[in-house]
């Protein structure tokens, strides 16, 4: 009898301290979209070689490639010097996570950019008014580095917002771009760039974002011309591929700047 009560009362134990472990553990945290890392150049990836120094106003379709020329810095910083760390959260969102203790889970992964291998760590801590991200990467073999932290952030506890810091590289251990995002329903609405590293281009961005009407898209950007700093604002039909841009630094006005369906340059209706 004696024997029986010790069983029962073991089991009772060993059912109350899983019930507080699970109690305990809880979900893991709403992850951020992939989207919120990834601006939309899709409509501005071609175009002329140009710098400003050769690029002519008023010719052709120099409206639009005025545009694409300003929104390619930030384009090739996108597609050249993030494309690890932006592949690697892209793979985490598929990942199960693991729980670690208390408020934090862990997604560990591999994942291959350009033949290479790369090996990612992402932790999550869920805080009292946000969750903290931090995303480990290695790399191992010819090149390799040992692992460090790419980029950190936060994000609102329903994933409806947040910002990334994204360090240069792993011998640059430095930030080099922050970014800015928000999210509407069930898609990303806005995003935003600001280049962090100190030098002439440090504070310039661009802002995406998604609206409605006959252009339901648009940059606000404040970039570099090599000389000073200029605001600009573009516009465009993300079906009809007719946008507009307004640049007073460079066009020498407060108007607006138009192309067609055919990229090219028209008076503004």
């Amino acid at each position: 009898m004696k024997k029986v009560l010790t069983l029962l009362l073991l089991a009772v134990f060993m059912a109350t301290l899983l019930t507080g472990c699970k109690k305990k553990k809880g979900d893991p945290p709403v992850m951020p979209p992939e989207e919120s890392f990834v601006i939309d150049f899709s409509n501005f990836e071609a175009g002329k070689s140009a710098d400003f120094s050769s690029f002519n106003k008023g010719v052709e379709n120099s409206n639009w490639e005025f545009s694409v020329l300003v929104t390619g810095y930030f384009r090739i910083l996108t597609a050249v010097t993030l494309i690890v760390p932006i592949a690697a959260f892209d793979v985490a969102v598929d990942q199960t996570p693991v729980w670690l203790e208390e408020k934090t889970w862990q997604w560990s992964y591999s994942v291959t950019v350009a033949s290479v291998t790369y090996k990612a760590r992402l932790v999550g801590l869920i805080q009292t008014s946000d969750v903290l991200w931090k995303m480990y990467i290695t790399k191992e073999g010819t090149g390799g580095f040992a692992e460090f932290l790419w980029f950190e952030g936060t994000s609102e506890i329903d994933g409806t917002g947040g910002s990334w810091t994204l360090n240069e590289s792993s011998t640059v251990q430095q930030p080099l771009l922050k970014v800015d995002w928000t999210k509407t329903g069930t898609s990303v609405s806005s995003i935003k760039y600001t280049y962090q590293k100190t030098g002439s281009f440090k504070n310039s961005y661009i802002e995406y974002g998604k609206t409605t009407g006959t252009y339901d898209s648009f940059y606000n950007i404040n970039y570099y011309n090599g000389t000073a700093f200029a605001d600009m604002d573009v516009e465009w039909s993300s079906t009809g591929l007719n946008g507009r841009v307004m640049c007073p630094l460079w066009f020498g006005d407060s108007s607006w700047h138009c192309w067609n369906s055919n990229l090219a340059n028209i008076v503004c209706p």
